[in-house]
């Protein structure tokens, strides 16, 4: 999908935002316990600048389980490349070529730091790799939270695209959006833009699962 594609389809909309329903995030069954329950994870940083037609609690609930789940602690892989990226837009909309289909739109923007590059002074493509886990997710939470479902799951596959670099200072704009989600399995895809140049630098398809609990 084009990035122009993907900009329209995370516009502003004026209705009254998309909220968790019941006033709650989904919470599985204890029969069939969730892998990670966002409404469980401590509240983290401030959504008052994210923009977009959802509710402030599901921007709170999204950005918890991409920091609490996906970023960590000071001590975890990649934590300071994950702890700078902020989400400027949220969006839930249908698309009418999809039948009325609802789908969930993220935003996110990262500028290129010394930490985040290669040998030749450019962004590393496993740190790539690692902004696309944590932000190629994050749709699926969101349209979980609007669905009241659990949209929060474990990594099966990554089909990443390097397409251009970007250098130390890039300031660059990770559009993803959601493509399915199921009652385990789900995939999401995204596109990494220079936000300066509108280069994209990379894109991917995401596929994610909700593991069985009982084997863990």
């Amino acid at each position: 999908m084009s990035a122009a594609r993907l900009h329209a389809s995370a516009s502003t909309s004026t209705e009254t935002p998309l909220s968790v329903p019941s006033s709650r995030s989904p919470r599985m069954t204890p029969e069939s316990p969730a892998w990670v329950d966002p409404a469980s994870l401590p509240d983290h940083g401030d959504v008052s600048a994210t923009t977009g037609n959802v509710g402030d609690d599901i921007k709170r609930l999204n950005y918890n389980t991409y920091f609490s789940y996906g970023v960590g602690d000071e001590d975890c892989f990649g934590y300071q490349a994950g702890k700078d990226v902020k989400f400027v837009d949220i969006n839930v909309d249908r698309r009418l070529e999809h039948h009325g289909r609802l789908e969930a739109t993220t935003i996110a923007e990262v500028v290129v730091s010394k930490n985040m590059l290669n040998g030749a002074g450019m962004l590393h493509g496993g740190c790539i790799t690692y902004l696309i886990d944590n932000c190629c997710s994050t749709p699926l939470v969101v349209l979980g939270l609007v669905q009241g479902v659990n949209g929060v799951g474990v990594t099966q596959g990554m089909n990443v695209l390097f397409h251009s670099p970007a250098s130390l200072g890039a300031r660059i704009r990770i559009i993803s959006s959601s493509v399915s989600l199921g009652g385990r399995v789900m995939t999401s895809r995204c596109e990494i833009i220079n936000k300066d140049t509108g280069r994209i630098i990379a894109s991917a398809f995401l596929n994610k699962m909700q593991p069985n609990m009982s084997k863990l």
